[in-house]
């Protein structure tokens, strides 16, 4: 059912989107490789639509694009897609209809197709988890997404989520973790694992050979791209898992507003207080106090940094959560286990001791010659 949704972004926010049957992104579809698949799609959106079934192979007339391979499900009208699922990977399904719209409305959703046997090049795992990669553009205090903005979106999320309303990815210590990523923002994502390499085992294009496969922290998903990582969680503790681009792991943020990293406000906070009561000086000492800082902010509205950590502020959003790898999480269960207790002795801690100083790199004097320059007017083309 392709429909009007109402998503939970994170604790106190929520966004009008579209998606299916009640969410976005839509159901994880799975099935087992030579499976007939047949679906049923229903439009109650206020106008037409299709679903491409991205990344597979199929007859011509179920790919799912609109006025080229199939007439547009009219508002109110039910389709039906059939096909078989022909190969094992990791695929994502999206409309092919006023595309720009609706995906930026949040119309997509994740397909898993397992092998149907043993395969050479898909391994056997105890965790399988799998996100999608979107982004949306919602004024603070408003809820429906601004669907013509290119790049400067202001919420980055997963599965429509953003961070603190992300799940950690809960794991025992040695499980064989599987983590599938699949991107339909309209830029590209650096993901990066703390505390482990990964293999990158497979795309929306099928597994990849072993002889492809090298040690990562960190693979860039592209636009319209899946990968499918894989690592053995055998370090415990609590490990960031993000987008690397840092303004990726923000909530809504002025994005004009100026740096004032040195700026000296004194004397004129005061000033500007008794034509702004509310006025406060903040960023002349950089951004971190905005992680623990309350202050007011819009209904319906996230702030820029958030989340609370064992020792303090995570000063974090947008795309990241944590790997929680615990020797007595048991198979199968996924719940939280809790922050991570560190055995003595293997956590950073304060020098009480004096330190010599630190050797520092010194900048040469700037010269007070003029520059020289000479001109040379070349003969011919090969002087170039």
């Amino acid at each position: 059912m392709a429909e009007p949704v109402v998503r939970e972004i994170a604790p106190g926010m929520r966004a009008t989107l579209w998606g299916y049957n009640g969410q976005s992104p839509g159901p994880t579809i799975e099935v087992v490789e030579g499976d007939r698949v047949r679906i049923f799609v229903t439009n109650k959106l206020p106008e037409h639509t299709t679903i491409h079934w991205h990344g597979q192979r199929l007859p011509n007339g179920m790919d799912g694009v609109g006025g080229l391979t199939q007439p547009q499900i009219p508002v109110g009208k039910t389709f039906v897609y059939e096909f078989v699922a022909r190969r094992p990977g990791t695929f994502m399904y999206h409309p092919h209809a006023d595309e720009m719209t609706q995906m930026a409305m949040g119309m997509m959703g994740f397909w898993v197709t397992h092998p149907k046997g043993q395969h050479p090049l898909i391994s056997e795992v105890q965790r399988d988890f799998c996100f999608l990669l979107n982004a949306f553009d919602i004024e603070p205090g408003s809820s429906t997404p601004k669907v013509n903005t290119m790049l400067d979106f202001n919420l980055w999320t997963w599965n429509s989520r953003a961070f603190p309303g992300i799940d950690s990815l809960n794991v025992r210590l040695g499980d064989k973790v599987r983590i599938r990523v699949g991107n339909l923002t309209m830029t590209n994502h650096p993901i990066h694992l703390h505390g482990h390499e990964f293999s990158v085992t497979g795309s929306d294009g099928g597994p990849w050979p072993l002889a492809a496969r090298v040690p990562e922290v960190t693979t860039d998903i592209g636009v319209g791209q899946m990968r499918q990582v894989e690592f053995v969680a055998d370090e415990e503790g609590d490990w960031a898992f993000h987008c690397h681009k840092s303004h990726h792991t923000m909530n809504p943020m002025g994005h004009a507003v100026p740096t004032m990293i040195g700026v000296d406000h004194r004397g004129l906070v005061q000033k500007i207080q008794k034509l702004v009561p509310d006025y406060m000086v903040m960023g002349e000492r950089g951004m971190a106090d905005m992680g623990e800082m309350e202050m007011p902010i819009p209904d319906n509205t996230l702030p820029m940094m958030t989340g609370a950590g064992p020792y303090g502020p995570l000063e974090m959003g947008g795309m990241f959560t944590t790997v929680k790898v615990r020797k007595t999480q048991k198979p199968g269960d996924y719940r939280d286990p809790g922050w991570f207790k560190q055995p003595a002795g293997t956590r950073a801690y304060e020098w009480g001791a004096t330190l010599p100083e630190p050797k520092r790199q010194t900048t040469p004097a700037a010269s007070t010659a003029p520059a020289e320059f000479k001109a040379v007017k070349p003969h011919s083309h090969s002087e170039h």
